[in-house]
């Protein structure tokens, strides 16, 4: 599976992003899509998931702000990334997860007055 994202760039704080993640390969219907983000000097950590039933889950610094959706047809994930903040900046990965993992190239979100 490879994973193409596209999407980041830079924004004032209180803007907006889209992020999208195209999967291409051996797709199965059964899988979950997301995205993590890596701030410098700091671990990856996980920002939003969707599964292939719909199912969401965030992390609570994002939740409300963030809003992860999926187009299985296309086989695209996309993330709405409304009211930015700083702490929001970070290389913003996406992954596609089937038994085994994979990630794509990351794009980078940088908020910034």
């Amino acid at each position: 599976v490879q994973l193409q994202a596209s999407g980041g760039g830079v924004v004032q704080p209180g803007g907006s992003l889209r992020l999208s993640c195209v999967a291409s390969g051996r797709i199965v219907s059964s899988n979950t899509m997301g995205w993590y983000r890596q701030a410098p000097g700091k671990q990856r950590e996980l920002v939003a998931i969707i599964s292939s039933t719909g199912r969401t889950t965030y992390v609570d610094s994002v939740a409300g702000r963030f809003t992860i959706s999926r187009d299985s047809a296309k086989n695209t994930a996309y993330l709405q990334m409304n009211s930015l903040k700083s702490e929001d900046t970070a290389v913003y990965y996406c992954r596609y997860a089937a038994g085994t993992v994979y990630w794509g190239q990351g794009t980078q979100v940088t908020v910034s007055s």
